[in-house]
């Protein structure tokens, strides 16, 4: 059966359908109680949120983690879901497909949680703490610079540079910090030195 439907009939008709479903969602029939038995409750409910920084880049997009948990007995708490911070300047709560898989690298098994010790000619690692850590770099970067500071050169020049080691600054940090680190690291005499912003 071939049926014609004119344009004001079918404006008509939309107008209509239009109103019921309107006045169904603002709360006037049976909808409204439909809409809430459909609502299941929400994942995110008792969870804690933690705003970060993402750790792939230079870019340092802010994410929001939540976890379950307080930490308590040396247990990390369960992050059980990481997404973009929509307050954030950087990405506006947009994450590319490296940000969006952070869930998956932080609760990864193999993620190095602490300081790890390999002395020369062991085959072991150990945990260390992070204060023992520190000191030990620290001790060998100091050695290292007395033993191989040049303050002048062949001409007599003074220059005043350690060659003997390099430094790498991180990538999700602000442009401040990334300034505060090339001055630290200029003043120890060290030329060579980059950032993985830029590599």
């Amino acid at each position: 059966m071939n049926m014609e439907l004119s344009r004001r009939q079918f404006m008509a008709g939309a107008s209509a359908g239009l109103a019921g479903t309107t006045l169904g969602a603002l709360g006037f029939g049976e909808t409204e109680q439909a809409f809430a038995l459909a609502i299941r409750p929400f994942k995110l409910t008792n969870s804690t949120e933690t705003r970060n920084t993402c750790t792939y880049c230079s870019v340092a997009c802010g994410i929001i983690m939540y976890s379950l948990g307080d930490g308590a007995k040396n247990a990390q708490p369960a992050v059980l879901h990481i997404e973009g911070d929509p307050d954030h300047p950087v990405n506006r709560g947009t994450l590319c497909p490296k940000g969006a898989g952070l869930l998956d690298f932080v609760n990864s098994e193999s993620r190095t949680k602490y300081p790890l010790y390999r002395a020369p000619g062991s085959d072991h690692w150990e945990r260390k703490s992070w204060d023992w850590t520190l000191d030990r770099i620290a001790r060998l970067l100091k050695d290292d610079r007395d033993k191989n500071f040049v303050a002048k050169n062949a001409d007599g020049v003074t220059v005043n540079r350690w060659l003997t080691t390099g430094f790498l600054g991180a990538s999700a940090t602000t442009n401040e910090t990334a300034f505060v680190t090339y001055k630290v690291v200029r003043s120890t005499g060290a030329l060579v030195f980059d950032n993985q912003a830029r590599v």
